[in-house]
């Protein structure tokens, strides 16, 4: 896929920018219930998305009506519209704001983690997680993202989420400089839970889904000797701002078998969930690379 931009669009993307930071000065209490009306509205529209997002709940809840799974999808989108908001909030927002805006709950398993040795924190994909940048004003950080289509984007975006001094890591440049990174002693914000196909991968239980599951968490653990701790980010109602919540550091990891890593951090994924099940991001195809033998779901 071709990367360029022309000077025409690259203007436009450089305004629509300029715009959506400077909307994001205003008060997040006016921000959030505009963007959860945008979000209600995707819902009806976003068609496709929206039929994503069922599949997902579907497998992974089906013991809830189907009235059930509604209400949850509609919630869905309602997140997801404010996290329109809050992306350019964690892009642009001052360490004052942030700091404001950011509640910490059970710090002491990545405080007490990252005093024993280095870490990786294990962070799913929540509508909000780019909040998570606040972490770089404390300690060193190491962030690994996937190079975006528009290079105008993406160099906002590395600027914003490394102001604070964090190592910017794209996926295409491989482990060295992540396993450069951590032996530095920077904590990786690590993602782990996208479907990038069977390379790489096993096919380990999500909510009792078989899914196409990355490896690296372990072998990064194994490599480097660190600790994998869970860290969930959530919006918080009425635009009160958002909680960086810290699991325990996962027990016995790496164990040395793929498959048990790879349940093992879907597990700790599993737990945020169930805590904002309407914050996670439904609308991926998590479940789009199968099994042997499975046919698609979506």
């Amino acid at each position: 896929m071709s990367r360029k931009t022309g000077p025409v669009k690259a203007a436009a993307t450089r305004a629509g920018l300029t715009l959506l930071r400077a909307v994001s000065q205003l008060p997040l209490p006016l921000l959030a219930p505009v963007g959860r009306l945008i979000g209600a509205l995707a819902y009806h529209l976003a068609n496709r998305r929206r039929r994503v997002v069922q599949t997902n709940l579907r497998l992974c809840f089906p013991k809830l009506s189907g009235r059930a799974r509604r209400r949850l999808a509609k919630a869905h989108f309602r997140a997801l519209g404010q996290a329109v908001f809050d992306v350019p909030i964690a892009w642009w927002a001052s360490p004052r704001r942030l700091r404001r805006l950011v509640q910490f709950v059970d710090r002491h398993h990545f405080d007490e983690a990252a005093a024993a040795g280095r870490v990786i924190l294990l962070v799913p994909h929540f509508v909000s997680m780019k909040i998570g940048v606040v972490l770089s004003l404390e300690r060193p950080m190491a962030n690994v993202y996937r190079r975006l289509p528009n290079p105008v984007v993406e160099s906002a975006f590395r600027a914003a989420i490394g102001r604070f001094g964090a190592t910017m890591i794209a996926q295409e440049e491989g482990v060295k400089p992540i396993l450069r990174a951590l032996h530095e002693d920077r904590v990786l914000y690590y993602l782990p839970d996208q479907d990038f196909g069977e390379r790489g991968s096993v096919f380990a239980p999500f909510f009792g889904v078989p899914t196409s599951t990355l490896e690296a968490a372990g072998r990064l653990s194994r490599a480097v000797g660190a600790r994998v701790v869970p860290c969930y980010v959530w919006q918080r109602p009425w635009g009160r701002g958002y909680q960086v919540a810290f699991g325990p550091a996962l027990s016995g990891f790496p164990s040395g078998d793929k498959l048990t890593d790879a349940t093992a951090t879907n597990a700790a994924i599993e737990v945020g969930v169930r805590v904002h099940p309407e914050q996670y991001f439904w609308v991926h195809k998590r479940f789009k690379t199968r099994p042997p033998g499975s046919g698609p779901v979506y």
